[in-house]
């Protein structure tokens, strides 16, 4: 996971850690994260803060050390590049760009890729996404469907 960053992204991610330690002992705690939060306008729970943490502290300490730190920012990245790629395809289907994928807009699509565009392989496909049943499906509905949640 960490072997996919740069030495270049990992000094980079030093010097954030180092900043958010903001005692130099090595680890991020509860209250160090506390601080970078407020410090940019958030102001989580004391249990929301904990859960930060307990979601990157591999070994159980209740802190978060370089080596976790870098696991962090290692998936935060690939999430990064995963939504990025979501939007792309996204609007590959929205022709219009109006932020909506249209029942047309699929059987064109469809049609391109030389696939059944019939109006019952349409309508099942927008039901299959369209959530909030408008007829047509919006980029929570897409990617909700694309990550299979």
């Amino acid at each position: 996971m960490v072997e996919t960053l740069t030495a270049d992204q990992i000094q980079e991610f030093r010097q954030a850690f180092d900043i958010i330690d903001r005692n130099g002992d090595g680890v991020i705690t509860v209250d160090d994260l506390a601080a970078v939060m407020r410090a940019i306008g958030q102001s989580p729970t004391a249990n929301e803060l904990q859960d930060m943490i307990r979601e990157v502290d591999a070994d159980g300490n209740d802190t978060i050390d370089f080596t976790e730190f870098l696991a962090l920012m290692s998936r935060q990245m690939r999430q990064s590049d995963i939504e990025d790629e979501l939007r792309e395809a996204f609007r590959v289907f929205d022709r219009d760009t109006d932020g909506f994928i249209t029942p047309n807009e699929l059987r064109s699509l469809l049609i391109s890729l030389g696939l059944d565009s019939s109006a019952e392989v349409v309508r099942r496909m927008i039901n299959e996404a369209d959530k909030n049943r408008d007829g047509k499906i919006d980029y929570a509905e897409f990617r909700a469907l694309a990550l299979g949640k």
